[in-house]
């Protein structure tokens, strides 16, 4: 069985709702049948490559929020995340266009270690507070998560067209957000769920792929 995931690695559900999921998979008796993918999916793909902004202030703007609001919604998200055990350091957080970024997502599955790639983007983005947005902290972080020649592979355009395509499919699937699970090709769940919903909708998919001996 397979779990698709798309995500954008500036998204602080995103981690939170990976880190429930893989708590509900690891609870799983079927866990080592199932294979997890990581889709792409960017928040804001018309944003100037290699610039970035200030998280607060985005938020501010986007959702008309004051900033007395955005932090204490960040405070909220650095709690939620401490209960499953990720460290958030959203103050001094920013944004920015994440394309470089999921090609290394890409160019890890391609080697086998794509778990290993986005484990490394998401705790330099959220814990480390490392830019995502510059080939350079991105060639350093690629090299640390176990892959090769990354200043190289960033200089050209490999795996463009594999992000484009994976945001794509998750608008035909109709996410508009991400986190977005999908499960065995026909089970959505939608957002950082609870491990518990995580965990029913696991079952839901295996048991349907069982035959039906009434």
């Amino acid at each position: 069985m397979r779990v698709d995931i798309w995500s954008d690695l500036v998204c602080p559900w995103c981690y939170l709702g990976k880190r429930r999921f893989e708590r509900a998979l690891s609870m799983s008796e079927h866990r080592n049948d199932v294979q997890v993918v990581h889709r792409s999916f960017q928040l804001d793909p018309a944003f100037p490559t290699g610039q970035s902004v200030a998280a607060r202030a985005m938020l501010m703007q986007k959702y008309r929020m004051s900033e007395a609001d955005v932090a204490t919604s960040q405070d909220q998200l650095e709690r939620l995340a401490a209960a499953e055990g990720l460290e958030y350091h959203l103050t001094e957080s920013r944004t920015g266009n994440t394309m470089d970024a999921h090609r290394l997502i890409h160019l890890g599955r391609e080697h086998g270690i794509q778990d290993a790639v986005i484990e490394r983007l998401f705790r330099a983005h959220f814990t480390e507070n490392r830019s995502l947005f510059d080939r350079d902290s991105l060639a350093a972080l690629g090299t640390e998560a176990g892959l090769a020649d990354v200043q190289d592979f960033l200089r050209g355009s490999g795996h463009e067209d594999d992000v484009i395509a994976d945001h794509r499919k998750a608008h035909e699937l109709g996410a508009r957000g991400v986190p977005f699970f999908v499960i065995d090709g026909r089970y959505g769940v939608s957002g950082a769920q609870s491990v518990e919903v995580f965990s029913d909708a696991l079952a839901r998919a295996r048991k349907s792929l069982q035959p039906d001996h009434s």
